[in-house]
C-alpha cells in the first residue's frame, strides 16, 4: 500500500536535517527515521500486530533513544507493545504534544 503524505511528512520531520529516512536494518527491514542517537518509527494503523512489529524494528536499531509515534488514541496500546517487547523508549502522539515514557523492564 502506498504511503500517505502525512506519513512521509512525519518521517521527514523525525529525521530532521542530519538524519536519514527509510534506513535499512541488518534483517532487511526498514526503519522510518534515524539520526545519530535516535531511532523513530511511525505506526498509524493502531493494530496491536503493527505496533509490535514497529517496536521490534526499534529494538533492532540499537540506537540509544527509541521513539514510537502513534495517533493519540493508540498511545496506551503502543506503551504496552513496547513493554511486551521489553525495550525502553518514548511513545509520542503524531503532533508531538504528548509523550509517555516506557521504562526499562525490571528483572
Amino acid at each position: 500500500m502506498a504511503e500517505s503524505t502525512s506519513h512521509k511528512r512525519l518521517k521527514k520531520d523525525a529525521a530532521g536535517n542530519s538524519g536519514k529516512i527509510e534506513k535499512k536494518l541488518p534483517s532487511g527491514k526498514r526503519l522510518d527515521a534515524v539520526t545519530k542517537k535516535k531511532a523513530t518509527e511511525i505506526e498509524r494503523s493502531g493494530s496491536t500486530k503493527g505496533l509490535l512489529k514497529a517496536a521490534q524494528r526499534l529494538k533492532e536499531s540499537r540506537k540509544k533513544q527509541k521513539v514510537l509515534q502513534v495517533p493519540q488514541k493508540d498511545m496506551g496500546k503502543a506503551v504496552q507493545a513496547m513493554g511486551n517487547i521489553g525495550i525502553p523508549g518514548t511513545v509520542k502522539n503524531l503532533s508531538g504534544t504528548k509523550r509517555r515514557s516506557v521504562p526499562k523492564k525490571k528483572k
